[in-house]
This record gives C-alpha cells, structure tokens and sequence, in this order.
C-alpha cells in the first residue's frame, strides 16, 4: 500500500516541462518518482555519474551561459562539416 508523501520545491517552469515529458511518456510524478527511487535502492546510490566540473568545462560553460564563443550551425550537415567528421 502506498502512503507515504513526499514534498518537494521546484522551479515552475522545470516542473511543467517534466510534466509534459512525463504525460508523453504515460507516466504521472508518482510514477517517474517511484521509478526513480527504485533505480537507487537497486544501484545503491544515484543511478547516474555526478561530477564536479573541472575548471575548463566550468570556463566553457559559463562562456556559453554568456553566449560568447558559440558556433552556431545550419543545421546537423553544417555541424559535421565543422566538426570534420
């Protein structure tokens, strides 16, 4: 029997667009909560890699959060080109 609550504080717009995610997928909140839960009781900690950055990827992601040196693409094509691949 399911009775226990959980509450939490999220941003709104987080929220509504998990949500969204969620009702495509078929599942409600208590649903992708029970799932997630359940993967960390089987992988016995968080079932995905948490790290902290390093500086580089933290000097790049505060560039980009900037919108400075962003390379932007036409499109998946444009982006192969540039990568050369």
């Amino acid at each position: 029997m399911k009775s226990a609550t959980i509450r939490a504080r999220i941003e709104p717009e987080l929220k509504a667009n998990v949500e969204n995610i969620l009702v495509s997928l078929g599942l409600n909140t208590s649903d992708a909560i029970t799932i997630f839960y359940k993967q960390i009781e089987l992988h016995n900690g968080l079932p995905f890699k948490v790290e902290i950055p390093n500086s580089e990827t933290r000097k790049v992601l505060d560039e980009s959060d900037r919108g400075e040196n962003l390379i932007e693409c036409k499109d998946a094509q444009d982006m192969f080109d540039k990568l050369g691949i």
